[in-house]
């Protein structure tokens, strides 16, 4: 019993071993998987390697469209996607993603270059 009440007084003099959460965040690890960052969709070349890879099929690539699509409520947070990336126009963010209410998937439109618009009209006239 002597021996519980010199922990006791330890405890009462030192810090708390806790944070106080939504004052005191703490800062997140190095190399950390929170979720799919993003898209540089102007570098990608919608090879479609991305969506072949992903375990959980969250991601899908349009050639004709030039679009780029994730589910981020399908997505298992692997980062196989950003490893097999020839561009590496896909990056995982550090931070989680934040709840919200409505379900909407992420998607990216590359748009075109002023010199493929010209292509285009000379080749409509």
């Amino acid at each position: 019993m002597f021996d519980m009440i010199g922990n006791i007084f330890r405890n009462l003099t030192s810090k708390p071993a806790t944070r106080k959460y939504p004052f005191e965040k703490r800062p997140t690890f190095k190399d950390t998987r929170g979720c799919v960052g993003g898209v540089g969709i102007d570098d990608c070349i919608f090879c479609g390697i991305c969506s072949k890879k992903c375990p959980s099929d969250a991601i899908k690539v349009s050639k004709d469209g030039k679009s780029w699509e994730i589910d981020p409520y399908k997505c298992v947070v692997c980062g196989v996607c950003a490893e097999v990336c020839p561009k590496k126009c896909i990056y995982m963010d550090e931070q989680y993603s934040a709840s919200t209410y409505n379900k909407e998937n992420m998607k990216f439109v590359q748009q075109p270059k002023p010199a493929e618009k010209a292509d285009q009209e000379t080749a409509q006239n």
